[in-house]
């Protein structure tokens, strides 16, 4: 029998695997080069097929021609992806504001926090009191502070070691929960020999 946190952490692990195959790998992507501003034309109505058409660049050719358009359409059908008509009949296609979100949240799982190369010796900690009513949004948050390596000192509480303002209002700003959060920077916390192993802070 594991223990809670090893429970916890099998929970988490199942539930990433199963967003992952639901969103679909190549939907993500499609998603990520709209986020990052490649835009794609297409011809025929966007409530029938979907064609591809001109030169794909470079990005886009990884994904392959069928997968993108499979990918595209169900994107379409979620209404993540809209269209813009263009004068010449085609479309090219753009992300909706849910898309938009979508996107940034994809994005935010590739986002890392910079390791200085000396501690300043000040601790981080993050307290929040999320609603129940945004209970998605507070499980969304505490999986992406765990993403970024905090240290989960209960469930409202997070400790990290190195500056990470800039990280936290984008995750804040992302999920709308400004006025739920509240940081905290401090010189000593009385667990701090703990922290220091876990974050490998020892000399």
């Amino acid at each position: 029998m594991g223990t809670s946190k090893e429970l916890r952490e099998n929970v988490r692990s199942r539930l990433a695997r199963h967003k992952e195959r639901r969103i679909g790998v190549t939907k993500k992507k499609v998603l990520m080069l709209l986020l990052g501003g490649l835009s794609l034309s297409l011809s025929g109505s966007p409530r029938t097929s979907w064609k591809i058409i001109g030169e794909m660049v470079t990005e886009w050719k990884r994904l392959g021609k069928q997968p993108s358009e499979r990918a595209i359409n169900s994107l379409y059908i979620s209404k993540l992806v809209a269209t813009r008509e263009n004068a010449d009949g085609t479309f090219t296609l753009i992300l909706s504001e849910n898309g938009k979100k979508s996107a940034l949240t994809y994005d935010t799982q590739r986002m890392k926090i910079a390791r200085p190369a000396e501690w300043d010796g000040h601790w981080r900690m993050l307290s929040f009191d999320i609603p129940e009513v945004k209970r998605d949004a507070r499980n969304a948050f505490r999986e992406h502070l765990l993403r970024l390596g905090f240290y989960e000192q209960h469930q409202s509480f997070f400790v990290y070691p190195f500056e990470c303002q800039k990280e936290v209002d984008y995750l804040i700003e992302l999920h709308d929960l400004r006025k739920y959060v509240r940081s905290i920077l401090a010189k000593h916390i009385d667990n701090e020999r703990d922290l220091k192993k876990f974050f490998s802070l020892e000399a």
